[in-house]
């Protein structure tokens, strides 16, 4: 199957397509999805298509890179995740080519990042990728303070 795979801006605008192996989102002109915001790094993450999956590594950004609020350091992309880079928010999609893309406004997003349709649903509404998610565990440790042991 011929997968589209593009970040939809959750603030509106026009979708960003990862048509290449390989995307360095920044600030840099040289990046291939320029964001220019103060809050990217220069050289802030890379996104890599492999098998149907977007990977997100993040290359040591200053405001951190994000999936489904959680921060992280690297993380497969699956349909519907929220992806932050710094202060600029997308909506991930991946779906057949034929089908259009849908505007991120007009879906619901469930607090877990699903769309609210589980493997097996009958609905008619959209159709189940059968994909499971497997947490990676490349994300940051809680920023709570911790307490200090005494010795």
């Amino acid at each position: 199957m011929n997968l589209r795979i593009a970040l939809i801006p959750l603030e509106g605008g026009d979708p960003f397509e990862v048509a290449k192996e390989m995307v360095v989102v920044g600030r840099q002109e040289e990046c291939e999805l320029r964001l220019d915001h103060k809050s990217v790094s220069k050289a802030h993450c890379v996104l890599v298509k492999t098998d149907g999956l977007l990977v997100l590594r993040d290359l040591g950004s200053t405001n951190g890179t994000r999936v489904n609020g959680t921060r992280v350091r690297r993380a497969a992309l699956l349909p519907n995740d929220k992806v932050s880079f710094a202060n600029c928010h997308f909506q991930v999609h991946i779906g057949p080519r034929e089908l259009p893309i849908a505007d991120a406004n007009e879906r619901t997003i469930g607090v877990d990042g699903h769309n609210g349709l589980l493997d097996g649903d009958d609905s008619d509404e959209e159709p189940s990728l059968g994909i499971q998610r497997n947490e990676l565990p490349d994300v940051y440790p809680d920023d709570s303070p911790k307490k200090k042991r005494k010795r």
